[in-house]
């Protein structure tokens, strides 16, 4: 006997059949359509976005990125200190002396007639830096109006001078410890110096000075008062106080150019005080203390 006609729509096992395919076919599509926007375009990086940032750019909140540190580099050479970077050494007494002063002339060191760095000082400054009398050689009142230079005397070398306690010549204590102690012994200019007493590392260095509200600059020509190897003091960080007990405890001499300059209170005595620290030549502004710049060396 034929068999009737199928039902329209199938019977129910077809369908249920024809709907899990469909479900099936839905499932799989997702999967595709998920797999398909996720993977990596060509040229597209796959790390994620912070680590291929680089510093600096901005997040995408608007954030910047964490500051990256960056590696270390090789120490760079050495420079030459700028403003700031000599200790200053405060309320030091300072004295003044002058060149062609006597003194003391049965002391060692009691004629400014020559100086430790340089035997024929009078002669290569150009002779008595204040008022020569028939058989002796006076300080004077300095003043700005000739800017401070000596009114009797057209000077070979810078007026403004002073000394410091520390001999890197002819102290033997000094002279063997300066490599160690001078803070630009390493410096080009004083390549091949060590153990050379026709170089020192003490003369035509420039010092900053304060005192009475005044500030001034002057060399290093001679070494005193009192001590000559004081490196604790001279060179120390620590605001030492000098060694020197003589002159008031003074730790320094002042030339009558820098004693008019600061406004001691005295020509001549032991009184005044003073802030000083070292600084290189680049950093000496231009002043009266530049009109003539010192630059002999050691003169036996």
């Amino acid at each position: 006997m034929p068999e009737d006609d199928e039902p329209a729509g199938g019977t129910p096992r077809r369908r249920a059949l024809l709907i899990s395919l469909l479900a099936i076919g839905l499932t799989v599509l997702a999967v595709l359509t998920i797999v398909v926007s996720t993977a990596p375009r060509p040229g597209q990086s796959t790390a994620p976005p912070s680590a291929s940032r680089s510093p600096g750019t901005p997040t995408p909140s608007g954030s910047p990125a964490p500051s990256v540190t960056p590696a270390p580099s090789a120490s760079a050479a050495p420079t030459a200190p700028t403003v700031g970077a000599y200790p200053w050494h405060t309320g030091i007494v300072s004295t003044t002396f002058w060149v062609g002063e006597i003194f003391d002339p049965n002391a060692a060191d009691g004629s400014q007639v020559y100086s430790t760095y340089d035997s024929g000082w009078m002669a290569s400054y150009g002779g008595c830096d204040g008022v020569r009398t028939a058989d002796d050689c006076q300080t004077e009142v300095r003043t700005a109006a000739n800017d401070y230079f000596p009114t009797q005397l057209a000077p070979k070398e810078n007026p403004f001078y002073l000394d410091l306690p520390f001999d890197d010549l002819n102290d033997a204590q000094a002279f063997a410890t300066r490599e160690k102690v001078v803070p630009w012994a390493g410096q080009s200019a004083y390549a091949g110096s060590a153990g050379d007493d026709t170089v020192s590392l003490m003369k035509n260095r420039w010092v900053r000075i304060r005192s009475n509200g005044q500030t001034c600059y002057g060399q290093i020509e001679d070494a005193g008062p009192g001590q000559y190897h004081d490196a604790a003091y001279v060179f120390g960080a620590d605001d030492a106080r000098p060694a020197n007990k003589k002159f008031n405890g003074a730790g320094m001499d002042v030339s009558p150019a820098l004693n008019g300059c600061l406004r001691f209170s005295d020509i001549n005595g032991e009184n005044d005080t003073v802030d000083w620290q070292f600084v290189e030549a680049a950093d000496v502004p231009p002043g009266p203390w530049t009109k003539i710049v010192t630059t002999s060396g050691v003169r036996p």
